[in-house]
Formats: C-alpha cells, structure tokens, sequence
C-alpha cells in the first residue's frame, strides 16, 4: 500500500514562502533615449530664449530725441543754436540711429519757417523735418491748414496735387491737446504729416519718403511721425 505524506510539495513550499514575506517595492526609474533627452533640452533652451529675448524690431530700433527750440529767424544761432536746447525745447521728436541733421539756414528759416532737418544718408530723399509759422492761437479746419502749409512748399504743392490718397483725422494728446494728422500716397512718395499750434505758433511736423522706402521702412517711419509733441506749457 502506498504512503501518503502529509508535507506539502516542494513547489508550494517555495510560494508560501516567497508570500509570507512583503517585498519592498523601489519606484521604476525613468530613462528617456539620448535623442528624446537632446530634444528636450533644445525645447527648454529655445523657450528661455524666446522669453529672455526683446522682440526683434526693438532690440534693433535705436533712437535720439530732437529738442527743437523753434526760434525766430532773427534770434536763430545759426550753425551753434542754444547751450541748453532740453531746457527751452518747444517741441521734440525722435531720430532714427545713423540719420544725419541737416544745418538750416537763417534765410531758409525765415521763408518758410523751417527749423530743424534730418535725413537718411543712405537716400537723402527719406527725411523729417519741423516747420513753424508764428500768430496761430489755434488750428482752422483741417483742409485750410494743409492748403496753407503747401503755399510755402512746393513739394507739398505737387505731392497734394498728384495724390492717390489723402487722408486726415484729428487727434488729442493726454493733456487734451489737439493734433491734425495727415497721411499722403502720392506718385512715388509717401508723406506723414501732424499739426499741433501751441504757444502763439502752428508747428508741423513731417515725414517724406519715396515709395521703395517707404515699403521698406514704414515701422520707423511711423515711429518717428508719432514721436512729434511739443512740450511745456501752450
């Protein structure tokens, strides 16, 4: 007769005691393959540099403040103007780096009121300029303004003359000042005009390119125009 034997196989010996015991468990540590690694890394370095970084036209538009001092022909210091132009500044606007002033004249001044120049050397014809006409207490309607501003310029003259498009709006500063603005697509230029009067004097401020600039730099020509204001008290 067979013997039975109470002692269990070896087998389940071997998993009651591997049960009896609780294992301790260690979190799967994570491995990424080195080019999911590189990319990764190239994401967090190109997003620290995209927050870091200044917005491109920015970091490459560099500007000076004009202070115009806007005096009579009689008073004009020529070729040396006043020490301290910041301090008696009647109206200022911004200079784009690399432009260069042109001297004005006391006979030039005293034509056709023009008072201060600037202009773009690597094509003479991309300027701002400021011209100023003396016992204006305050602004006529827009189209009488522009029509006597062409009396004394001729290239205004022609410009208005063969426009494509002329458009005008009026617009106030933060201290309530009121500012006619101008915009002419003639034949192949393009002309950015405002007219503030302050101080007894109409000042006009204007911007001229010919038409390949004009595409190309129409940011920092816009610049500029919107940089005109005069300052202190009217």
């Amino acid at each position: 007769m067979a013997t039975l034997s109470s002692s269990p196989p070896p087998s389940i010996l071997s998993a009651a005691a591997a049960n009896s015991k609780t294992p301790h468990l260690k979190p799967p540590l994570l491995f990424f393959p080195k080019p999911l690694a590189t990319a990764l890394t190239t994401a967090l370095a190109t997003s620290a540099l995209i927050l870091t970084s200044p917005p491109s036209s920015i970091a490459s538009s560099t500007y000076s403040i004009y202070y115009g001092t806007a005096a009579s022909a009689a008073n004009y210091g020529g070729y040396g103007g006043n020490s301290d132009k910041k301090a008696s500044a009647e109206y200022v606007y911004d200079v784009p780096e690399g432009w260069k002033e042109r001297l004005v004249s006391k006979v030039e001044k005293g034509t056709n009121g023009t008072d201060s120049e600037f202009y773009n050397p690597k094509k003479r014809q991309e300027k701002e300029y400021l011209t100023f006409l003396a016992g204006f207490r305050q602004l006529a309607p827009k189209d009488v303004i522009l029509n006597n501003l062409a009396l004394s310029d001729v290239e205004l003259q022609d410009l208005i003359a063969g426009a494509d498009s002329l458009v005008s709006e009026e617009k106030k500063d933060g201290d309530g000042q009121v500012y006619y603005v101008y915009e002419i697509d003639g034949i192949g230029k393009h002309s950015l005009i405002s007219v503030t009067c302050a101080r007894n004097k109409l000042y006009a401020h204007f911007v001229n390119a010919p038409g390949p600039e004009w595409k190309r730099d129409e940011d920092t020509l816009r610049h500029i125009h919107e940089s005109f204001k005069t300052t202190g008290s009217s």
